[in-house]
């Protein structure tokens, strides 16, 4: 597969596990990346986690879908950061004005 990110989602390397998981979740791609533009849209901001929590999708599926939306102008970082339920700080999101006319 020919590296297009972020229309595509990345692997790290041309072959082995990565590879795979990016041509695996390849074709729910956009829908993943709807359901996270609109739980931002909802929530106005939010960390990642917070935006998986309220769409109730696996962390692990919405997550790189932030870092390509990003890539695609369409969220940004607020400057802002959170703690997790880890106890860990994490970046908190917006639609950026682009993204929000996508919606």
């Amino acid at each position: 597969m020919v590296d297009h990110y972020p229309d595509i989602p990345g692997a790290q390397g041309p072959e082995g596990t990565s590879q795979e998981a990016a041509e695996a979740i390849a074709p729910t791609v956009s829908h993943l990346r709807r359901i996270a533009m609109r739980t931002l849209n909802k929530l106005g901001e939010a960390t990642v986690l917070e935006a998986v929590a309220v769409a109730d999708v696996a962390r692990e599926s919405l997550q790189p879908r932030f870092s390509e939306l990003r890539a695609m102008g369409l969220v940004e970082p607020t400057g802002a950061r959170r703690r997790n339920p880890s106890g860990k700080r994490a970046a908190v999101w917006r639609l950026t004005p682009q993204g929000r006319a996508m919606l």
